[in-house]
């Protein structure tokens, strides 16, 4: 890991005031900070892994425990509720055994539920990554799953 954060940091060298580009950068090739990546960067930038973590737990945007390959989101809001919005969330969870803002043992899924996508005339509504999936039932969450599930696994 710490060649792999060597080459992440190397063009913020010398860089005053890029800590929180230093720490997007590590989290979008990384997928998350780790603490080892917290102690790198801190070094890296003569800063403390307490002044670090700070910065970093100040912003929703950044994570401390690897995600999911996939990200499922399940709208809650008033249309998706309305129509099934929450079946279609104890479905995901009771399918994948885990629950909202989890992620599987094996990091392939990462589920979280979502107050409101804007898709109202689609409700009740999940999305997959970026793909918005429509007028769900819990047979057609299943589905898709299951589609996820067969793909090849790819090292995190």
């Amino acid at each position: 890991m710490h060649e792999r954060l060597s080459t992440i940091l190397a063009p913020y060298h010398g860089q005053k005031g890029a800590s929180i580009a230093v720490l997007q950068k590590v989290q979008e090739e990384l997928g998350y900070l780790p603490e080892e990546a917290i102690s790198e960067i801190a070094k890296f930038l003569g800063l403390s892994k307490n002044e670090i973590y700070g910065i970093a737990s100040f912003y929703a945007l950044f994570r401390f425990e690897r995600r999911g390959e996939h990200t499922i989101r399940v709208c809650q809001g008033t249309a998706c509720h309305v129509r099934g919005g929450r079946r279609i969330l104890e479905a995901v969870e009771r399918e994948l055994g885990i629950q909202t803002g989890q992620t599987t043992s094996d990091y392939k899924f990462s589920l979280e539920r979502v107050a409101c996508f804007g898709s109202c005339a689609l409700a009740p509504v999940m999305v997959m990554d970026k793909t918005v999936y429509g007028r769900m039932t819990t047979g057609k969450a299943r589905q898709i799953l299951a589609q996820y599930s067969q793909e090849p696994q790819t090292s995190g």
